[in-house]
């Protein structure tokens, strides 16, 4: 099992910045995938970006690419989502998930893929 907590989640402006926080435990943190989805009002969750077990490899959907960037720190048992130039277009609730290495390839963008979610954060960029 492996226990997920978000935080850092608020409301801001249009052009502005946050920082997601995803805290882990449980298993070892760094067997991992980590990915962030969101869901917007009245939308379907969808997939944001994606880092590998090392931190080596990431990827980003094409909504975000350019403005956020995912991070881990294995030490600290934390993967983050830094979010620039956030829009009204970015509300949702943000939640973090982990995928177990050993299931094989990366990335995966499905939610379907991932074993484990967090309660999510919600963020707000009114317009």
């Amino acid at each position: 099992q492996v226990q997920l907590v978000e935080s850092g989640g608020g409301l801001v402006q249009t052009g502005d910045s946050l920082r997601l926080s995803c805290a882990a435990s449980g298993r070892t943190f760094s067997r991992y995938h980590m990915g962030w989805f969101r869901q917007g009002p009245g939308k379907e969750r969808e997939f944001a970006a994606a880092i590998s077990l090392t931190g080596a490899r990431t990827y980003y959907a094409d909504s975000v690419k350019g403005r956020f960037t995912i991070s881990r720190d294995n030490a600290e048992n934390t993967v983050y989502l830094q979010m620039n130039s956030l829009k009204p277009e970015d509300t949702a609730v943000y939640y973090c998930a982990a995928r177990d290495g050993g299931r094989g390839f990366f990335p995966a963008s499905q939610g379907y893929e991932y074993e484990y979610w967090g309660q999510g954060t919600q963020v707000t960029v009114p317009s």
